[in-house]
């Protein structure tokens, strides 16, 4: 199985740190999986992290996951980072901060298809009431609408070889609306 990738091509997170916050979560979640952060998280000495969360009901004041792609490898109690290069093994593990950001009209953002619910590229990818992950919409929606620019790839590292399989289909959207 293979986790999202998110490339943040330009997005005002990168410039203005209001746009930027730290979350925990209950669930594993990848990078371009989006979430609201409503409150605080509640263990002492995290008094500016943010529980992220997929309550239902809303698709307003979303923010996506993008952390460095740095995966860990657990073994037991163990964790060990670095080990494995390939972004597509990331993900963040439950209780571990995730770095966040806020989209803004105008972001450009390269996603993978694991970060999106469905595989028929359309017009839009759209947030959904309770779901991690984007959706493939026809139109827009009144909460963050991600407009379709292009198909393109990602690059990966590759243990000293240059081949087409250093290659993965992404898509790469510009956040046309949110709420």
């Amino acid at each position: 199985m293979t986790h999202a990738v998110a490339v943040l091509n330009k997005v005002a997170a990168q410039d203005i740190d209001a746009y930027n916050r730290t979350a925990v979560s209950a669930t594993a979640l990848d990078n371009g999986w989006v979430f609201e952060l409503l409150t605080k998280s509640a263990t002492t000495g995290e008094g500016e992290v943010w529980t992220a969360t997929r309550t239902g009901g809303t698709i307003t004041n979303m923010w996506m996951a993008y952390s460095p792609e740095i995966v860990t490898v657990v073994s037991g109690s163990n964790k060990f980072k670095g080990i494995d290069n390939d972004p597509r093994n990331f993900y963040h593990i439950v209780g571990d901060m995730i770095d966040a950001f806020r989209p803004v009209v105008g972001d450009i953002i390269t996603l993978t298809a694991d970060a999106l619910d469905s595989g028929t590229p359309q017009a839009y990818a759209t947030c959904v009431s309770g779901n991690w992950k984007l959706i493939w919409a026809g139109s827009g929606v009144n909460g963050l609408t991600l407009k379709y620019l292009e198909t393109t790839y990602i690059s990966l590292p590759q243990a000293g070889a240059i081949s087409e399989t250093q290659r993965v289909t992404a898509f790469k959207f510009v956040v046309s609306a949110v709420a």
